[in-house]
């Protein structure tokens, strides 16, 4: 029977949780697996309306800022210490470093967090893949100014999602975005930056139109710009259909 790919959005605020919306966190479901991409703060309470952190097939963090991982900190407590029992370290894929940055906020006397007997850390790199159930998940640096990766995941069928994570707009995004179904897409600013770290909506219709993806779903938006408001912005640049990442949201990827 077909397991067809889709993304449940269990936050998508930043740099801080709203009152009704979690920080950056998504359950990729499909082929057989169960993801949760990005841990930003409160989203281990929503991910647990749809799985069990003891049942997930693997984690995938784009970067180690705190509203993209924070979440990671209560799930090592549950996953080691309460009523979740695993039957081996849950796969988790994340940026050089992680491991050490984990245990170092962990550790609370003189012998290191075993964060490895709940995490089997895997560190990214630029063109990184690795196999999840009936998932191909592929990597590629991108432009935060600190390590940072974007995420294509597709399934047997040839259907695709593709996750910015945080960054400004660069050809490694547009060419992993290469006629994906979906594009989940970070719209942070509502101008464009000095230092730039980030898309406003423009940058991101931009990125959709350029990749030629089907659909853009903008995501991450900056504390100045509404829903929609940043749809309607990206909208005018890249043509095509444009959605917000509301929290709860459901998006079944390669359905019209």
């Amino acid at each position: 029977m077909d397991d067809p790919l889709r993304l449940t959005v269990l936050g998508s605020a930043t740099p801080y949780p709203a009152v009704d919306n979690p920080c950056s966190g998504y359950l990729l479901t499909g082929g057989g697996a169960r993801i949760w991409v990005d841990a930003g703060t409160g989203t281990l309470a929503q991910l647990q309306r749809h799985v069990g952190p003891g049942e997930l097939d693997a984690i995938w963090i784009s970067h180690l800022h705190a509203d993209h991982t924070a979440d990671l900190l209560t799930a090592y407590y549950g996953l080691r210490y309460a009523d979740i029992r695993l039957e081996a370290p849950i796969p988790l894929y994340g940026p050089p470093g992680t491991a050490d940055r984990l245990a170092h906020f962990l550790t609370n006397g003189p012998d290191r967090s075993p964060v490895e007997s709940v995490f089997a850390v895997e560190e990214l790199h630029d063109g990184h893949v690795a196999g999840v159930g009936g998932l191909t998940l592929t990597a590629r640096a991108v432009a935060h100014g600190i390590p940072a990766f974007a995420l294509r995941v597709a399934d047997a069928a040839g259907r695709s999602l593709v996750y910015s994570g945080d960054t400004a707009p660069c050809a490694a995004l547009t060419d992993l975005a290469s006629g994906c179904d979906v594009l989940l897409c970070e719209a942070d600013c509502a101008e464009p930056e000095r230092d730039r770290v980030h898309h406003t909506p423009e940058d991101a219709g931009d990125t959709a139109r350029a990749a030629g993806a089907a659909r853009l779903v903008v995501t991450h938006l900056g504390r100045a710009l509404t829903p929609a408001s940043a749809v309607a912005r990206a909208a005018e640049r890249f043509g095509g259909p444009v959605a917000y990442a509301a929290p709860g949201a459901v998006f079944q990827v390669g359905a019209a």
